[in-house]
């Protein structure tokens, strides 16, 4: 039997980073991306963020290819949040996404990274903490990532 350790810290906005996941419905949010990603044979480990963006760790089965997974996940949970009546300012996710793998070492650090997303950012703006995070895994800066 195989045996992969495929962990992706991952982070979508929201389309032109509207604040549109209200804190009163961001759990049936997650509940539903956490739904689709175990859909998928896939291992959530944690979710969060802010009105305008979302951080996932995934553990990520070998048969699915991430972009699949993330096109899967924007595409029904926007579906859902347009239809829900939950969201009534939703206007989708952004084109674009950014993933990185990371090892088991960091696995914990992501975790509470994820956990105190909104402590964070009390302090630092969605844009400067996603520069921050493609320069510290080698990925150059381009403003299409934040359509």
């Amino acid at each position: 039997m195989s045996k992969v350790n495929a962990l992706f810290h991952i982070v979508i906005n929201t389309h032109h980073r509207q604040m549109t996941i209200g804190d009163d419905h961001c759990d049936d949010m997650y509940r539903y991306i956490w739904k689709t990603i175990q859909n998928k044979g896939c291992f959530l480990c944690r979710i969060g963020g802010v009105a305008n963006h979302i951080h996932m760790l995934v553990d990520l089965k070998p048969t699915v290819a991430l972009a699949d997974l993330v096109r899967e996940v924007k595409q029904t949970s926007s579906e859902w949040a347009r239809t829900s009546g939950m969201f009534p300012h939703w206007d989708g996710w952004g084109r674009e996404y950014a993933a990185f793998s990371i090892s088991i070492d960091a696995k914990n650090n992501v975790i509470e990274y994820i956990k105190g997303q909104k402590e964070h950012h009390k302090r630092v703006s969605f844009e400067d903490e996603f520069k921050r995070i493609l320069v510290e895994h080698g990925i150059d800066w381009d403003d299409r990532l934040l359509t």
